[in-house]
């Protein structure tokens, strides 16, 4: 299985691709996709939109792992972070990959055993279950945790956060889902 992490944002947004093979975990890619902070906020949803379409196309992921939301002191950052995470829902969802977010904190329990573990922490366990040579960049790093969170998770645990997202999920209206079958048909 082929998993991508994803950690939002409008500025830095990492991805992290990682396959399990049997109980083996094994790097596939990471990445950076860095947005100039004098573009205007539309241009880089489209840039994230563009890009991360790319890696979705090239990596064929199953399913894809976004950081869940966190509140934030700024109000206006997190209504950004939100405008990059919902761009970010929306490919994967557009490509047919199964979404699952999961809290800051529970990514860093299940890496490094406590939840309030420093960026720096997390980073090296990421290389350390991975086999990195070097650390990857932060935002690659965070990604990459994700991935490797939702493929170390218990199989009966997955189920029941499917059965639960599906009941708070909402079927597509017809006319919604004609409009995505042909801008996919176009794109094909």
């Amino acid at each position: 299985m082929i998993a991508l992490g994803i950690d939002p944002g409008t500025r830095n947004l990492g991805w992290g691709v990682v396959q399990r093979t049997g109980q083996r975990l094994v790097h596939v890619a990471h990445g950076v996709i860095r947005l100039p902070a004098d573009a205007a906020l539309s241009v880089r949803l489209l840039e994230i939109s563009c890009q991360l379409d790319e890696v979705i196309l090239q990596h064929q992921p199953v399913v894809g792992a976004v950081e869940g939301i966190f509140f934030d002191k700024n109000a206006q950052s997190a209504a950004k972070l939100g405008h990059a995470r919902g761009v970010v829902l929306l490919g994967l969802e557009r490509r047919g990959v199964v979404v699952r977010e999961h809290a800051p904190a529970k990514v860093k329990r299940a890496l490094a055993g406590n939840g309030q573990a420093e960026k720096g922490q997390v980073a090296r366990m990421v290389a350390a279950v991975l086999g990195l040579p070097a650390l990857p960049p932060a935002d690659a790093a965070d990604a990459l945790a994700l991935a490797i969170t939702e493929l170390r998770l218990d199989p009966r645990a997955r189920q029941l956060e499917d059965r639960q997202s599906a009941r708070r999920r909402l079927q597509v209206p017809p006319h919604l889902a004609e409009a995505i079958r042909r801008a996919r048909a176009q794109r094909g």
